[in-house]
């Protein structure tokens, strides 16, 4: 059976590295720094889902979960965030995520999120 893809846009090193840590045992990932490389590998890599940061450089995680929404519109896409303020949800939400995690999460969290998004 083939391994499912995950395209993992974040650029904190250490946010990065936790969440290959937990996946990398099930499935193939695949990963950008900034919002501009994590549209062009979505567009290019065919991703099963994306876990997309929101506090980029060069292209927020905003921006580029709405670019990527345009092309793929069902490809889903969990926005990871350490800014978890009130209305960050919905503003996730509304620019085209299917799930929100906040930052910091438990591994199980994440496994559990991004299982569920994978269905």
């Amino acid at each position: 059976m083939k391994r499912k893809k995950i395209l993992i846009v974040e650029d904190s090193d250490n946010n990065m590295n936790l969440c290959i840590q937990i996946l990398e045992n099930d499935y193939e990932l695949i990963t950008a720094t900034n919002g501009r490389e994590g549209i062009e590998r979505a567009l290019n890599d065919n991703p099963d889902l994306i876990l997309m940061d929101l506090s980029l450089p060069e292209v927020d995680g905003w921006t580029a979960t709405q670019e990527i929404k345009s092309k793929k519109k069902n490809l889903p896409i969990v926005a990871l965030t350490a800014h978890a303020l009130a209305g960050d949800e919905e503003r996730a939400r509304k620019a085209g995520c299917d799930d929100y995690l906040a930052k910091p999460f438990l591994p199980s969290q994440l496994e559990e999120i991004v299982k569920k998004n994978m269905e």
